[in-house]
């Protein structure tokens, strides 16, 4: 089966600006090309549906939001590849297993996922399908979602959520990056609390693996004592909760959870570049490599 991927989008300016995560990107676009990757199910962490719904994007033709404090030739004339097909094989998906589904033909693609995808794929992005979150942020929840959607890995589906390790930005500073576009300046460490959660989430993913035992992990640590420092909203860790679903089933036991690339943004964001499970080598098509 594909891997499943949990990946920090961080700031805009993460893709124009040089860093092991954005070399991180690539290799793991790359990766996913060289083993004919059929689509991309992806969400983020900026699209929030009210009640007890969620929305999956079957926008046509998806206007971008623009990319702001990155050089508009890495982003201006990128073409979004919307997979309908998929979106609608989503819906009924996620319908047949009681989730209140609606299509969302209005969707404008956004920064959580836009910078993501042209990190990995550039102009040879595969078709996508982005889920919306519900805004009551039930980390149970959006894991049944991943599990709900977790066999499409075996159709060479990536799975991706978009989110951050740490992403409080009540506590993030931003003198540099609005000063000196230096979103990487840091005069004095991040915060304990924040270093403490954030190693509390490698530990989660990077020990256990595939399997059970990593949904119940990441879900718990939304009861970390120090979760509300690292992230004091909750939108940007519940995409964590969608991949550990995509990522628990008794099959996916001994997968291997590893942290690929990581760097600290405005002080107190840490964006951690998540991967589980590895490409399947028959999979590999043939003049590729890895």
């Amino acid at each position: 089966m594909a891997p499943v991927l949990f990946l920090s989008h961080g700031t805009t300016m993460m893709l124009g600006t040089d860093s092991r995560t954005r070399d991180y990107w690539a290799a793991l676009g790359r990766d996913a090309l060289a083993h004919g990757v059929k689509g991309i199910i992806i969400m983020g962490a900026h699209w929030n549906t009210p009640d007890n719904t969620i929305h999956v994007s079957t926008n046509p033709s998806p206007p971008v939001m623009p990319i702001s404090n990155t050089h508009p030739a890495l982003w201006s004339t990128w073409k979004p590849n919307p997979d309908l097909e998929t979106s609608t094989r989503v819906i009924s998906i996620l319908r047949a297993k009681g989730f209140t589904v609606n299509p969302d033909p209005n969707f404008t693609w956004m920064i959580d996922t836009v910078p993501l995808l042209i990190g990995l794929f550039g102009s040879e992005c595969p078709p996508v399908t982005i889920i919306s979150q519900n805004s009551h942020w039930d980390p149970f929840y959006h894991a049944r979602i991943g599990s709900a959607l977790r066999h499409l890995r075996a159709e060479r589906y990536l799975l991706i959520g978009s989110g951050g390790g740490v992403h409080n930005l009540y506590r993030t500073e931003w003198k540099y990056m609005l000063r000196y576009k230096d979103n990487f300046a840091m005069e004095r460490p991040p915060d304990p609390k924040t270093i403490e959660f954030r190693q509390s989430l490698e530990d989660v993913i990077c020990k256990n693996g595939g399997g059970p035992e990593v949904r119940r992990g990441i879900v718990r640590l939304m009861k970390h004592p120090y979760f509300r420092d690292a992230h004091g909203t909750d939108e940007h860790f519940v995409s964590a909760c969608f991949v550990a679903g995509a990522v628990s089933g008794e099959q996916d036991r001994g997968l291997r959870g590893r942290l690929g690339a990581e760097v600290w943004e405005l002080r107190s964001q840490c964006e951690s570049q998540f991967s589980l499970g590895d490409w399947p080598e028959e999979w590999l098509q043939p003049g590729s490599t890895k």
